[in-house]
């Protein structure tokens, strides 16, 4: 009986630990993927980020001159990567890294300042830890599911284009305008949830990114 009220007194515990780190078990995945496929030999380029890289999955195949790593996980927000920095990019030791974060935090309605100040903090972190890496972020992109917070993503696009202009080693990529027509956002880039894209919109995001490759 006593053990019984033991592990009762562990269930709350253990569910807040699985609600600080709601991608535990996705990020053992996505590393035991990655370890099966990484060859420590090659130069590496690492993605990461939320389901915008998760879902690029012929990623390699577009760079077959390079050892690309897709490390995104979905639902992600910049707090979330900083969790698991050395589980997706440092443990590969990469020479560079494209790093797309930002658009579930402005979906989760955080303001623009906050989420930079994360993003400092992880730039600064990975610098500390791989001085020669070379690291790419990538601008919130424009979708027609979010399309009313456009706003706030273009605050949050001009932050951290100023924050990497003002950061060596550190580039910005700006896949926001390539992905509208005029002044609204391309219709026929994304699946039916108007949130993530199709083969169009990748399209779109390899002609810009191929130019931060080399």
């Amino acid at each position: 009986m006593k053990h019984f009220f033991i592990a009762l007194l562990l269930v709350p515990l253990m569910a807040i630990g699985q609600k600080d780190n709601p991608y535990k078990n996705e990020v053992r995945l996505i590393q035991q993927k990655n370890d099966s496929l990484w060859d420590s030999s090659k130069p590496t380029i690492v993605f990461t980020g939320s389901s915008s890289i998760r879902f690029w999955t012929d990623i390699q195949k577009r760079f077959p001159e390079h050892q690309v790593l897709n490390t995104g996980f979905g639902g992600s927000q910049f707090s979330d990567l900083e969790l698991y920095l050395d589980e997706l990019i440092l443990n590969y030791k990469p020479v560079k890294v494209f790093i797309y974060e930002g658009d579930n935090d402005i979906f989760a309605k955080k303001r623009p300042r906050k989420i930079v100040k994360t993003a400092e903090g992880i730039l600064d972190k990975l610098q500390q830890r791989n001085p020669e890496m070379e690291i790419v972020l990538i601008s919130a992109k424009p979708s027609i599911s979010r399309w009313k917070y456009r706003g706030r993503y273009r605050r949050l696009n001009r932050k951290l284009d100023r924050l990497a202009s003002e950061t060596t080693g550190i580039d910005f990529v700006d896949v926001w305008y390539p992905m509208l027509d005029k002044r609204k956002v391309k219709q026929d880039i994304f699946i039916e949830d108007g949130l993530h894209m199709n083969d169009k919109g990748y399209d779109i995001w390899y002609d810009v990114i191929k130019n931060y490759i080399d």
